[in-house]
């Protein structure tokens, strides 16, 4: 297995790598990130494919939407740091243990505080397809640590690839600061160089001492957390289908007028509470007063007889 770093294997908790370009020409089709390249494919483009995903490459994302997919990671990834920090001493996955380099939780704190402000945590809340996401994590870190491997892969490997495109579109779509709050999530500062991590990883995980049993139901833990990622992006996608306009800083969707005024997200806010209610309903109620109907009549009359006269 060729060196994928410059000097010795790796400093103490707190120092940054430093690494070199290398090539993988001794890689195996039975070592681990092949198998897992390999037996991910068709999950990774059903992945891509997901009406959220889709969605998001072409900027069509509103900030209500990304700021709860942003809940959603965190939650994620305090669950996968927590199982890690438990393992980071397992030899099934101390190897892969690179807390500087990769973990997210911290960078997720300020992207919530950016977004919710400073009590941000009396505003989020796990949604169900996050929970089942985070179960499952939970559950493999504490039973069957070897798969770990496999959500460590699936989340930070994907983050250090597509996931810069997608800070990319974020950050132009929501035109959010320059300064790259509401973002830190994309953020690795402690890589000098994406590609050359990622091939450290790989090296890493081939050098794992699994036996060919361990490596397939890695594999099949891989594809078990993309499907649990792509369940995130339906419930996130069916979010999103329910926000009819962008909510604006501090508020909350309009309702549109159609369907169930129960499910309005301005009225069931508001219920229950002083203060006025959904801006399209009053508006809708005001309209069908005779004095009102009577006032509108007069302007468009007006209107008309004006527009008649700027003609001829």
């Amino acid at each position: 297995m060729p060196s994928a770093m410059e000097g010795s294997e790796r400093g103490e908790e707190g120092e940054i790598l430093h690494y070199e370009e290398t090539e993988d020409d001794n890689v195996s089709p039975t070592d681990l990130s092949e198998l897992l390249k390999e037996g991910t494919k068709e999950s990774h483009d059903h992945a891509e494919n997901t009406q959220f995903v889709k969605d998001f490459l072409k900027g069509r994302i509103k900030k209500e939407l990304f700021k709860l997919a942003t809940v959603a990671l965190y939650f994620t990834y305090s669950a996968l740091e927590e199982e890690i920090d438990r393992n980071k001493d397992n030899p099934v996955f101390a190897p892969l243990y690179f807390p500087l380099e990769l973990h997210r939780r911290e960078a997720l704190v300020k992207d919530l505080k950016y977004f919710y402000g400073e009590d941000w945590k009396e505003k989020i809340q796990c949604s169900e397809a996050t929970q089942h996401y985070v179960d499952r994590i939970h559950h493999v870190g504490q039973h069957e640590p070897e798969l770990l491997v496999a959500h460590a892969y699936t989340r930070y490997m994907g983050d250090l690839s597509g996931g810069q495109v997608l800070k990319k579109v974020a950050q132009r779509a929501l035109k959010l600061p320059s300064t790259e709050e509401g973002i830190q999530f994309y953020m690795f500062d402690n890589v000098s160089n994406a590609q050359q991590f990622k091939q450290l990883y790989r090296a890493r995980m081939n050098a794992l001492d699994l036996d060919r049993n361990t490596r397939e139901r890695i594999v099949e833990e891989a594809n078990r957390a993309f499907r649990l990622n792509m369940q995130v992006f339906d419930e996130l996608d069916k979010i999103g289908r329910s926000l009819t306009e962008e909510a604006q800083e501090g508020g909350l969707p309009v309702h549109d007028g159609k369907g169930d005024l129960r499910k309005c997200p301005y009225y069931t806010d508001k219920l229950g509470k002083a203060g006025p209610g959904c801006p399209y309903h009053a508006a809708m109620a005001l309209a069908k007063q005779p004095l009102v109907q009577l006032i509108l009549a007069a302007c468009v009359a007006v209107a008309a007889g004006a527009a008649a006269w700027y003609i001829m």
